[in-house]
């Protein structure tokens, strides 16, 4: 299964899809009508479908995805230049998404170092646990010790985002006393 929030890429907030590969069965969450080949009740909107796939469209032609791999790498390697071994990588070091960046500052909350960059795309999980203060279930499924998935911080980039952006989010976690 592959799933994709629209929002992720520029597209409206509330609309997503996702790949089910060939024999895959799924057990519907809402029983009732057969809209989405029986996997969901409920009439989709046709126009927040048709803005989910013109930003699919767009989005390899406005910004090349290793303009934003590459923007992603600096600002890894910033943070491991910066902080050694206080910060560590959840996921796959190559085979991860260009655009989205999942540290943990090991022995640190991650909520209260977001407390700090008030301002900077990132945040301490999915939008369904804000408020908690717990480890995320995905990364205690990777096995990440309780001790460095606490301070677990996802940074998400953009076709926006700079150069000086990064360096200034990493100046930020130094100097202001957040890590």
């Amino acid at each position: 299964m592959l799933t994709i929030a629209g929002h992720k890429l520029y597209a409206p907030k509330g609309v997503g899809a996702l790949y089910v590969r060939r024999g895959l069965e799924l057990e519907p969450l809402i029983h009732g009508a057969g809209h989405e080949s029986g996997r969901r009740a409920g009439t989709e909107s046709a126009l927040l479908v048709v803005g989910l796939g013109a930003a699919c469209a767009l989005a390899a032609d406005i910004v090349p995805i290793n303009h934003v791999q590459v923007l992603r790498e600096r600002l890894w390697q910033a943070l491991q230049d910066r902080f050694g071994e206080g910060v560590a990588l959840n996921g796959h070091p190559t085979h991860r998404l260009p655009n989205t960046l999942n540290v943990s500052f090991v022995g640190r909350i991650g909520a209260d170092i977001l407390a700090q960059l008030r301002d900077v795309a990132a945040s301490t999980g999915s939008a369904c646990h804000s408020g908690q203060i717990e480890l995320s279930p995905v990364l205690a499924a990777m096995r990440v010790p309780e001790r460095t998935g606490m301070g677990a911080i996802r940074f998400s980039l953009g076709r926006h985002t700079t150069v000086d952006e990064i360096d200034q989010v990493v100046a930020r976690l130094s100097t202001n006393a957040a890590v």
